[in-house]
C-alpha cells in the first residue's frame, strides 16, 4: 500500500478526520528503522513512481500482540463499566 493510500484509510479505521502528512511519513520510516514494515519504489501502478508500505512478518506479530493488548484492555474497561452501573 503507498502513503497516499494509507492516508485515505486512516480516518475510516482510527475515525480521525484530519491525519498530517508528515507525520505519517515520519511514522513509516520509523516503522521501517524498527523493521516493523518495509518499503520499495513502485512504478506499477498509475501515475509517477510510489513509495509502497508493507508489514513485516515481526510486524504483524507486533499487531497481533497490540489486538490481543487491546482486547484484554477492553475487557478490564468493561468490567469496570458494569461495576460501575451495578452499583
Amino acid at each position: 500500500m503507498h502513503g497516499y493510500e494509507l492516508l485515505e484509510r486512516i480516518p475510516e479505521l482510527v475515525g480521525e478526520e484530519r491525519v498530517d502528512v508528515g507525520n505519517l511519513y515520519r511514522a513509516l520510516r520509523a516503522l521501517e528503522e524498527d523493521g516493523v514494515v518495509t518499503s520499495e519504489w513502485s512504478a506499477e501502478l498509475p501515475g509517477p513512481a510510489k513509495r509502497t508500505y508493507e508489514l513485516t512478518t515481526a510486524g504483524a506479530r507486533l499487531l497481533d500482540r497490540w489486538a490481543s493488548a487491546l482486547r484484554e484492555n477492553q475487557a478490564l474497561v468493561d468490567d469496570l463499566l458494569n461495576r460501575y452501573e451495578g452499583r
